[in-house]
């Protein structure tokens, strides 16, 4: 079941960043990469959300796990969880970048 909402959330991502990313009729000779390289880009692109979505859910989940059981780390776990969020969601960015500059 879990596949299969991850297959679906996927394809929805890939049809909604297809026609974000689309080129005119002019730039795509000028760009040499046409459909394909759009396809690419939004595939790259919608990697790069399941994986920091992911990453930073399970991120939550273990801190607040580890909340639960040692209530008095609780400051010092919150504080590790924002950094470590703070870093994947630079490392989404400059993915992001990456996959938008290469269209």
């Amino acid at each position: 079941m879990k596949l299969v909402k991850l297959l679906s959330f996927c394809w929805a991502a890939l049809a909604v960043a297809g026609p974000a990313m689309a080129q005119g009729a002019g730039d795509a000779a000028a760009a040499g990469g046409g459909i394909s390289l759009n396809l690419g880009a939004a595939f790259g692109a919608g990697l790069v959300i399941i994986g920091a979505a992911l990453g930073i859910g399970r991120i939550g989940g273990q801190a607040v796990e580890g909340m639960s059981r040692q209530p008095e780390a609780a400051g010092n776990i919150q504080t590790a969880m924002i950094i470590s969020a703070a870093l994947i969601e630079g490392a989404t960015f400059f993915a992001l970048i990456v996959c938008m500059l290469f269209n």
